[in-house]
């Protein structure tokens, strides 16, 4: 089992680096740790950005509801969600109150308590880049619920934050168009790690329909 992680060994991201836009709040968050207090860390490498009313691919852009309550506040929470009846996904609240802005975090690389996400996932001994590469295993390999939605990721109150321990991000960073989207699909507005084993092995574009029973 791993130790602990503190706020004094992984000082967490100040509020000011999270009221932005998206857009130039997401590549700087490649690199950086997202950190649980019971020892899981990984390293983000790969985000998405999404810019409430101006973004339709956004929770938030037709305003706000009891799902996306917490897109809406100040920049610096956790916003949690649950999608295809499956994944719990989270990110990064961007930007003043009320703008609705995020960052998704894709993926990740993990660096401690490796043993905690498998379990998490329900996983035997596999190949660490299978732990936390898409924004599903990542939800479930950290642990993320319901119970996280609004946590605040500058004053952890809830065990999580995003530290960095100084490696920057890329200075040249693939970009690209987001994956699993109907709308807006011509936004480059998905950044990644180049090459980094870590990053989901998934197409950008238009997802394909939902399969829906025979009547």
């Amino acid at each position: 089992m791993s130790a602990p992680a503190t706020t004094a060994a992984w000082p967490a991201l100040p509020r000011d680096f999270y009221l932005r836009h998206p857009v130039d709040v997401a590549p700087d968050l490649l690199n950086k740790l997202l950190v649980r207090a019971d020892g899981r860390i990984g390293r983000i490498v790969e985000v998405e950005a999404y810019a409430g009313r101006e973004d339709p691919a956004a929770h938030s852009h037709r305003g706000r509801t009891a799902r996306n309550a917490t897109m809406f506040g100040p920049g610096g929470h956790l916003y949690v969600y649950f999608t295809y009846g499956m994944h719990w996904c989270g990110n990064a609240v961007c930007g003043p109150e009320g703008e609705g802005w995020g960052v998704l975090l894709r993926a990740m690389e993990p660096v401690d308590g490796l043993d905690t996400m498998r379990q998490a996932r329900g996983l035997p001994a596999k190949k660490d880049r299978d732990l936390a590469s898409g924004p599903g295993r990542l939800g479930q390999a950290m642990d993320l619920t319901r119970e996280l939605d609004g946590a605040d990721l500058v004053r952890p109150d809830r065990g999580i934050w995003i530290a960095s321990d100084g490696m920057p991000p890329p200075d040249a960073p693939a970009v690209g168009p987001r994956v699993g989207i109907r709308h807006a699909v011509e936004l480059p507005w998905r950044w990644h790690v180049p090459g980094h084993a870590h990053v989901s092995r998934t197409r950008a574009g238009v997802p394909p329909p939902r399969k829906t029973k025979n009547p």
